[in-house]
């Protein structure tokens, strides 16, 4: 058995080489946009100098790392589909549960980022909200497709799960990181 045929998905063929460097070279696109915009972002934060902020710890410093991190792995991937081919290599046909699966992805995100974080909320509550609405929203569709509803215990699981990243990732900011949370 090879390897190929073992990581495909047993219903559907294996992709062509070509149109996989090909969605290589789109992911590699995106993550080169992300880290060039992360990367200005972290160049144009305020650096606190009036403040007499030591260099090390100024705002924008791990982010901006993190850009130039983004940006050279993203160029290393494009180079690499770019040699196997991915330039103007075919599309894959669009797979819809993935899009669909994506955008709530993008809704839930969006509506934490803008909806919940500093409009009164404490950050913990506003992140518990957010990962039980992930939990319950995201394998909604697992749920249907077994033909069960959401059960008592599922739903105490994603609020308990919710509840421990709320405080978890509020202690690790504030206590760990020094960082002030809305």
């Amino acid at each position: 058995m090879s390897t190929d045929s073992a990581s495909a998905p047993r219903n559907e063929p294996p992709l062509d080489p070509r149109v996989e460097a090909g969605a290589d070279l789109r992911a590699a696109a995106g993550w080169i946009a992300l880290g060039a915009a992360i990367l200005g972002g972290s160049i144009t934060m305020d650096r606190l100098e009036q403040q007499h902020i030591n260099p090390y710890t100024i705002p924008g410093l791990v982010p901006g790392l993190l850009g130039i991190a983004m940006l050279i792995l993203g160029s290393v991937l494009g180079v690499r589909s770019w040699r196997r081919g991915g330039m103007g290599a075919p599309r894959p046909p669009a797979d819809r549960a993935v899009t669909r699966r994506l955008t709530i992805v993008i809704a839930l995100v969006v509506a934490f980022s803008v909806g919940l974080v500093g409009h009164g909320l404490p950050f913990w509550v506003a992140a518990a909200l957010f990962v039980v609405a992930s939990i319950l929203v995201l394998q909604a569709p697992q749920r249907a497709a077994a033909g069960r509803s959401l059960s008592w215990r599922e739903a105490a699981f994603a609020l308990a799960v919710g509840i421990g990243s709320g405080v978890v990732i509020t202690f690790v900011f504030q206590e760990l990181f020094l960082v002030r949370l809305p």
